[in-house]
């Protein structure tokens, strides 16, 4: 195949993936721009509040009390999980629901983990940050939404692959990152399209591959719920079922005692689809940037306090875990959050460009077929 026919080729496979994700990827660079910044929106919108200063205060508060405050503020309602804050380990939330099994919140209580004092009740499924979100994880449409957004991040990554060996042809006669002033501006528009692009190849790869994971996070977890936990939690399947009410709080330190160097992640509470009929499942967290994205699952009877098991995840379900915090440059604090907010704005300017270009070069060849036809 000749030089001519490879270029058309790369040039094909770029224009028609690139077209065909490029609504998609705008929606995602624009809904991604605010859940860069998540936590501090909703800070600001009053809908959730940060730890009260309390530098000196080293206590640990009651986790029975914190539980049956929060079953007092419901009553019928069941506590669903304990969950813990990496970030902020002076702030403990109880998650309620119909059913310990339900896969409906009806509650979400945020409280001080020093003295128990209640602090917030979180606004469910509503809000800007909540809209953004949905928007950029599955379109409103749940599983079926993610898979399509999916398949949008796979044309991507075919558009990156494509773009850059096109980039190589165009600038092979010229220094690297010129951008010709002289000509069309349709000119100009091409060698800046393919600057940022190549100037940010790196980063819209590694958040696509990242986003395409999260889109299957359900089914991934869904499987190791279905092997590996059922397989953790199958030796206790058809005991009588215990009530977790009053018996958190010593089945969370027997937990901490069996891994000292980690933290409380979440918790889930006996019947729960994450725990046995009488035991508790207490998933912690790392103490470092990397190993406090990954999470162990300790299983906890509910009777007893006696640890039952613990296992490390497998790696299919790490890389998922690991994931999420690059999509979204939440690990490294405000700086690496406002270098995200450049590149994603980087990122809507390059997908600008090449829409302006495909426009342009309709418009251009609009008249030239139009004058060969007469």
């Amino acid at each position: 195949m000749s030089a001519r026919s490879t270029f058309k080729v790369w040039y094909g496979v770029h224009q028609w993936t690139s077209l065909v994700c490029t609504l998609f990827m705008l929606l995602l660079c624009l809904t991604g721009l605010p859940l860069i910044f998540a936590e501090e929106i909703d800070l600001a919108l009053g809908r959730n509040i940060a730890a009260p200063q309390r530098p000196d205060d080293q206590r640990q508060a009651d986790v029975d009390a914190i539980v049956a405050d929060a079953l007092a503020r419901r009553p019928g309602d069941t506590v669903q999980f304990l969950v813990g804050d990496a970030e902020e380990p002076a702030l403990w939330s109880v998650r309620l629901g119909k059913t310990a099994a339900s896969s409906d919140v009806s509650a979400f209580y945020l409280y001080d983990a020093r003295n128990g004092e209640f602090l917030h009740a979180v606004p469910l499924d509503s809000g800007f940050i909540n809209l953004m979100f949905r928007l950029h994880y599955d379109l409103f449409a749940g599983l079926p939404g993610s898979l399509l957004l999916g398949a949008m991040g796979l044309l991507l990554l075919a558009s990156l692959v494509s773009g850059t060996v096109l980039y190589h042809y165009h600038m092979a006669k010229l220094p690297f990152g010129s951008v010709r002033r002289a000509g069309s501006s349709r000119l100009r528009w091409l060698d800046l399209h393919n600057l940022l692009g190549i100037a940010t190849l790196v980063w819209l790869a590694m958040v696509g591959l990242t986003g395409v994971v999260n889109t299957v996070a359900e089914p991934i977890f869904q499987r190791w719920q279905d092997t590996e936990l059922a397989a953790m939690l199958a030796p206790y399947q058809g005991q009588a079922p215990v009530n977790g009410q009053g018996r958190a709080g010593a089945a969370l330190a027997a937990a901490l005692r069996a891994a000292p160097d980690m933290a409380l992640s979440f918790m889930a509470f006996p019947g729960n689809e994450f725990a046995g009929p009488r035991q508790f499942v207490a998933f912690l967290q790392g103490n470092t940037p990397l190993t406090s994205q990954l999470l162990t699952p300790v299983v906890i009877d509910a009777a007893t306090s006696e640890v039952l098991a613990k296992r490390e995840l497998p790696a299919y379900v790490k890389a998922l875990l690991l994931s999420k915090p690059l999509h979204f440059g939440n690990y490294g604090g405000l700086p690496l959050k406002c270098l995200w907010l450049v590149l994603d704005l980087i990122a809507i300017a390059v997908l600008v460009s090449g829409v302006y270009l495909w426009l342009a070069l309709r418009r251009w060849r609009l008249p030239a077929v139009a004058g060969a036809a007469a």
